[in-house]
């Protein structure tokens, strides 16, 4: 089955996944209900799933829609400011940064400031920003662990070569070319389950 209007194929081999019981009862008591799409990071591996909410039940079964290669922290797992590790659990897309600008566009700040191919291959931050806010108090949100005020994005980066391997501050990276249609599919609200 494919998700309405997208144009990546699913992983028909992968079949799908649902949550983690224990995911499912802490959303329930904090009043958290999914998202139709969620990305699912998994850091061992280095790589992140997008599911689609398939079925009518709102902690129903996800499709496997599509895989990408990513980059976490160079530094560790950890939510604490000033880290520079990638934080764990449940966020959401907070703030989706960059639509309409092409493909390695290079941003500060937030800001569009030029282009891979003008001289910025080792830029930090390129294509779109997801700007994440954490879902779980005390664990990623809120006080010295809060994801949002931290800046955690998923974002590109223009050494690409990097992906799939540990390299970031605490973000994660992905290709542009993964970025952009991803970007343009998912609204804000999105949520991201960051896995050990």
């Amino acid at each position: 089955m494919t998700p309405p209007g997208l144009s990546l194929p699913i992983d028909a081999d992968d079949g799908g996944f649902r949550l983690d019981p224990a995911l499912r009862s802490y959303c329930w008591r904090l009043g958290l209900v999914p998202s139709q799409w969620i990305l699912v990071a998994q850091v061992s591996t280095q790589s992140m799933v997008l599911g689609y909410r398939y079925d009518s039940g709102i902690w129903g079964e996800f499709a496997r829609v599509k895989q990408f290669r990513i980059s976490t922290s160079r530094f560790g797992l950890g939510a604490l400011e000033n880290s520079n590790c990638t934080p764990l659990g449940l966020h959401r897309i907070a703030e989706k940064i960059g639509g309409g600008w092409p493909l390695g566009t290079v941003f500060k700040a937030r800001q569009p400031v030029g282009y891979t191919w003008q001289g910025c291959p080792e830029a930090g931050i390129t294509s779109r920003i997801l700007w994440l806010e954490g879902l779980e108090p005390g664990a990623n949100r809120g006080g010295l662990v809060d994801s949002h005020k931290r800046y955690i994005y998923i974002h590109g980066v223009g050494d690409e070569l990097t992906l799939g391997r540990p390299a970031s501050r605490g973000c994660i990276h992905l290709a542009g070319s993964d970025l952009l249609p991803l970007f343009d599919r998912i609204p804000s609200g999105t949520w991201v389950l960051i896995k050990p």
